[in-house]
């Protein structure tokens, strides 16, 4: 086991939608790699995360906070302040969908999705990466998605949510060149997580394609941040041809595909071949 220490004591990480999926797979990377962690989610499953990354020799702070709420953000920074710590590494992994038309989804459910998965990101990103470049060293972990880089029709929001982030992400690592910060951008494919029950995607052919390993996906991300690299097309080696196919085809046709994959009842049983 690697670790990645500084002056000998063991480092600071926070990761957030640490209960489960991608989440809690990158927190225990941290874990097996000699971090402490500071760990954050909405649900109540945090508290059995927590306690078992304290297995493995890490110490833990776990902070339930709804990242929806820009004083819920400030909670959770308060109490990463408050360790006196500098956050040597971060991974901003929650994140939310919502399947279906988007005249017919429900307006709360959209901002939901902007409020989580673009607010909260840039939010603990400016408190996160003003506190490195200030001490000239830190890695910070944004998780995009293949999503962000095609149109999502009946994921209109969500899809749109995550171009927002990759922009984002290129943009502010484009800023802190040479200040020994490091952003990187990671990129999974359909992942076998609760991401589609909790979106309301479970009858799509979309959902039928989660089958990358949200442990892969987080390994693979995470060693991609600790080498520095500019983004990781995560996941399966057909997901990962799926995010190159896209850097060529126009969007016309990634839009067609997408709907495809994404319409409510697509993945019925009586759909399939």
């Amino acid at each position: 086991m690697s670790e990645y220490r500084t002056n000998g004591t063991r480092p600071l990480a926070l990761v957030t939608g640490a209960s489960s999926g991608i989440g809690l797979e990158l927190a225990r990377q941290f874990a097996e790699h000699g971090f402490d962690l500071v760990v954050n989610a909405e649900d109540d499953r945090l508290a059995d995360a927590a306690e078992e990354l304290r297995t493995a020799g890490t110490d833990v702070l776990l902070v339930r906070a709804d990242l929806r709420g820009y004083d819920e953000v400030e909670r959770l920074w308060s109490a990463v302040t408050a360790t006196g710590r500098p956050v040597t590494a971060a991974a901003l992994n929650a994140g939310v969908g919502q399947g279906g038309a988007f005249t017919d989804t429900d307006l709360a459910d959209e901002l939901d999705i902007i409020d989580l998965n673009i607010t909260s990101t840039v939010h603990l990103a400016k408190r996160l990466l003003t506190g490195m470049a200030a001490r000239g060293e830190g890695r910070l972990l944004i998780t995009s998605s293949i999503a962000s880089t095609m149109p999502g029709p009946f994921q209109a929001v969500y899809n749109a949510s995550k171009s927002f982030l990759q922009s984002f992400a290129e943009a502010v690592r484009s800023e802190l060149k040479d200040t020994g910060v490091t952003v990187t951008s990671l990129m999974p494919g359909p992942t076998d997580t609760d991401f589609f029950r909790r979106g309301d995607l479970e009858d799509t052919k979309l959902a039928e394609l989660a089958t990358d390993d949200p442990a892969l996906v987080a390994r693979q991300g995470f060693e991609a941040l600790m080498a520095g690299e500019e983004k990781k097309l995560a996941g399966s080696v057909k997901s990962r041809a799926q995010a190159r196919a896209n850097a060529v085809l126009p969007d016309r046709l990634k839009a067609a595909g997408h709907r495809r994959m994404a319409e409510p009842g697509s993945g019925d049983a009586s759909d399939r071949s």
